[in-house]
C-alpha cells in the first residue's frame, strides 16, 4: 500500500485504487436491490458477508506493501470469497452481497502471484482464483440470464489477468539479465582497474627500493636515514593493499545491482563512503533514478575518486550534486593535482564519457582554480526521454 516509485508506478497505484472503489460502489448499489437473505444464516450474512469485499480489497492493495507474502494474501482473499460463495448456498435465497470486489481482489493477486512466486506455487494459486471467481457468481445469482454472463465475464478477466501476470513475468527475467550483464561488464571493468591500480603502486615500491639502494650504494651521496625510504615503502604498500582489498571485495560481491528506482543520494553516500565530503541541494537528494542512470553515476563516482586517489596527493575532496534547469549536475572537485599532469583524455575519463553520452549527457574533467580537477557529469532530468536500448 504504497503510492512510491516513478510516476508510472504511482499512476498504476491510484487507478488500480479507483478501480476497486468503483466496485465497492457497484456491489453496494446491487446490494441494496438484492433480496434480504433468510435461513439459519441470516445473522451472519448481514453482519459479516458485506464487509468481505472490501476486507478483500484491502488485501488485494496490501500486496504491494508487502511483496514476499503475495501467497498468504491471495489465499486469504480466495478463502473469504469461497466462505461467502459457501455461506450463499446455505440459505434459502440469493444473499445480498454482491461479488464484484471480491472477484476484483482475486484477480490482483492471481496476476501478482503469475508475476513473482515460483512456478508451481503461481499455478496452484490462479487455479484457486480461477475456481473463486467462476464459481461466485453461479452460487449465488445461479446459470439463468443474464445472470449467466458474469461467469463467462469473469473467467475472461482471469485468463487477461494470468496473461498480464506472465508478460510482466517475462519483463522482470530480461531486466534481470540486463542487470546482471551491466554489473558483469561493470566487474571486468574493475579488473582492469585493479590491474592498473596494482601496477601503479608496485611501480613506486620498486623505484623507492632502486632509490634507496643507489644512495646506499653512493659514497658521494649525503647520508640518508634508511628509516624514511621504509617508512615510505611501507606506506606505498598499505596504500596498495587497501585500494586493492576494495576492488577485490566488489569483485567478489555477489550482491545485486542497485534496484530499478534508487535515491540519488544513496547511490552518491554509497559510492563515495568516507572518501570525499557530499553536498547535496534538497531538490536533488531524493530524485529517484532509473537503474540505467543510477549504475552510471555509481560508476562514474568509483572511477573519479579513484583516479583522485592515483593521481593526487588531495587534501580535499568534494562530491556536489545539484539541478541546473532540466538538468541534473554531478561535480567531484579535488586539489592537490601536481604540475604535468596529462591532460583530459585518459582511459579512466573516455569510459565514464562513454557512460553519460550513452544516456544523453556529457561529461567534462580538467584543472579547476589554482591547483584543483573537476569532474562534471550533466545528465537530463526527464528520465522518460532516455536513448533506447541501454
Amino acid at each position: 500500500m504504497t503510492a512510491g516509485g516513478t510516476p508510472a508506478r504511482r499512476s498504476v497505484f491510484v487507478a488500480e485504487i479507483a478501480v476497486l472503489l468503483v466496485a465497492i460502489a457497484v456491489d453496494a448499489v446491487l446490494a441494496t436491490r438484492a433480496e434480504r437473505p433468510q435461513g439459519v444464516l441470516t445473522p451472519l450474512l448481514t453482519m459479516v458477508v458485506p464487509y468481505s469485499g472490501e476486507a478483500a480489497a484491502v488485501l488485494a492493495v496490501l500486496r504491494r506493501r508487502f511483496p514476499r507474502r503475495i501467497e498468504l494474501l491471495g489465499g486469504a482473499v480466495i478463502t473469504l470469497s469461497l466462505l461467502g460463495t459457501a455461506a450463499a448456498g446455505l440459505v434459502d435465497r440469493v444473499p445480498a452481497q454482491p461479488p464484484v470486489t471480491e472477484v476484483l481482489a482475486a484477480l490482483l493477486v492471481a496476476a501478482a502471484g503469475c508475476r513473482r512466486l515460483p512456478p508451481a506455487r503461481a499455478a496452484v494459486l490462479a487455479i484457486a482464483a480461477c475456481v473463486t471467481v467462476v464459481l461466485a457468481p453461479i452460487v449465488r445469482y445461479g446459470l439463468e440470464l443474464p445472470a449467466a454472463l458474469f461467469p463467462v465475464a469473469a473467467a475472461l478477466a482471469w485468463g487477461a489477468a494470468v496473461a498480464l501476470g506472465l508478460i510482466l513475468r517475462d519483463a522482470d527475467a530480461r531486466h534481470r539479465r540486463e542487470l546482471e550483464r551491466i554489473r558483469t561488464e561493470d566487474r571486468l571493468q574493475l579488473a582492469r582497474d585493479l590491474h592498473d591500480l596494482v601496477a601503479h603502486h608496485v611501480t613506486g615500491i620498486v623505484v623507492r627500493t632502486r632509490a634507496a639502494q643507489a644512495l646506499a650504494g653512493n659514497p658521494a651521496a649525503p647520508p640518508q636515514d634508511p628509516l624514511d625510504f621504509y617508512d615510505q615503502i611501507e606506506q606505498a604498500a598499505a596504500e596498495a593493499l587497501t585500494a586493492t582489498r576494495g576492488l577485490v571485495g566488489v569483485l567478489r560481491s555477489d550482491d545485486p545491482l542497485p534496484s530499478p528506482s534508487l535515491v540519488l543520494g544513496d547511490v552518491v553516500r554509497a559510492a563515495v563512503g568516507d572518501q570525499a565530503s557530499v553536498r547535496m541541494t534538497d531538490d536533488v537528494d531524493d530524485l529517484l533514478l532509473p537503474a540505467q542512470v543510477s549504475v552510471a553515476l555509481h560508476r562514474v563516482l568509483l572511477e573519479a575518486l579513484t583516479n583522485t586517489r592515483r593521481h593526487a596527493q588531495a587534501t580535499d575532496v568534494r562530491v556536489t550534486a545539484r539541478s541546473d534547469g532540466d538538468e541534473l549536475v554531478l561535480e567531484i572537485d579535488n586539489d592537490g593535482v601536481p604540475a604535468g599532469t596529462p591532460p583530459e583524455g585518459g582511459h579512466g575519463i573516455i569510459g565514464m564519457t562513454e557512460r553519460m553520452d550513452a544516456l544523453g549527457g556529457e561529461l567534462t574533467a580538467g584543472p579547476h582554480g589554482k591547483d584543483g580537477w573537476r569532474v562534471t557529469a550533466r545528465l537530463p532530468l526527464d528520465f522518460d526521454a532516455l536513448p533506447r536500448g541501454i
